[in-house]
């Protein structure tokens, strides 16, 4: 006899709107007054809180939650928008809280992305067509202006703000209440208005594993860059003729990081 097998149904409350066209997995959760546009796709073991808002051409992949009344893929707020259905893409586990707000992009067939393992937390805003890596923390209030990107493991302050097109390296830190106008280079600190390089984020690498041999090349590259006098090709000359820069993942990142800066760096 051949075996009866069902589909697993999302869990939609009878009160939530969830547009024609839409694409849901069986195992997502739609809490009460919540809206899904009908262009949204949502992965496996999604839940969207009550009164949570996913709209646009969003796709969303496995175990997302997402607070109430957030929303998630607005319409851009660039005034550069010419029609069509740019896009935001969001990877895997990560958090939205109440009120939070991620904005699809502004040119047809441009995406904003989000990775994997982020905490978004409640008020704070992701403006279009940001790149956005791996668990990142965004304290509550804090905003990413356009076209902003993140590396991994970044850690954003409460009340923050981050200018359009700044680039945040990995494993750094800009500190609460900070106006960031300047890029903030990987393993480093940054707080003040405007905000400025402080120290290196000896904290956070060793919350993420990092050796404390790499930590201490860390500091001595802030040394190098921030605290002997010298300007920036000095500075990232006495850097590349350190003794480890070709070897280390370090000093190979920060040397490259401030070599690509169009910004200029905190």
């Amino acid at each position: 006899m051949q075996e009866n097998l069902t589909k697993p149904m999302a869990k939609i409350h009878p009160t939530a709107i969830v547009e024609e066209g839409a694409q849901l997995s069986g195992s997502v959760e739609v809490g009460a007054y919540a809206y899904i546009g009908s262009h949204v796709r949502l992965g496996p073991e999604c839940r969207i809180h009550h009164h949570a808002t996913v709209e646009g051409n969003t796709e969303i992949g496995r175990g997302n939650e997402i607070f109430p009344y957030a929303l998630i893929g607005g319409k851009t707020h660039d005034l550069k928008y010419t029609g069509g259905e740019p896009g935001l893409t969001i990877g895997d586990y990560n958090v939205f809280r109440e009120y939070s707000t991620v904005h699809v992009a502004t040119k047809q067939g441009e995406f904003t992305r989000i990775g994997d393992r982020n905490s978004i937390l409640a008020y704070s805003h992701i403006a279009h067509d940001c790149q956005i890596g791996n668990s990142l923390i965004m304290s509550s209030h804090a905003a990413l202006g356009g076209h902003v990107l993140c590396g991994d493991h970044v850690n954003i302050g409460w009340g923050t703000g981050i200018h359009q097109f700044c680039r945040l390296g990995s494993y750094s830190m800009a500190a609460a209440a900070s106006k960031v106008i300047q890029d903030i280079p990987p393993y480093f600190i940054a707080d003040g208005n405007p905000a400025r390089c402080r120290t290196h984020n000896k904290v956070g690498m060793e919350r993420f594993g990092i050796s404390a041999e790499d930590i201490s090349l860390a500091q001595q590259a802030y040394k190098i860059l921030y605290r002997q006098g010298l300007n920036r090709s000095q500075s990232l000359e006495k850097l590349s003729a350190h003794p480890e820069a070709n070897n280390s993942p370090i000093l190979t990142s920060l040397i490259q990081f401030f070599k690509e800066s169009t910004r200029g760096v905190s």
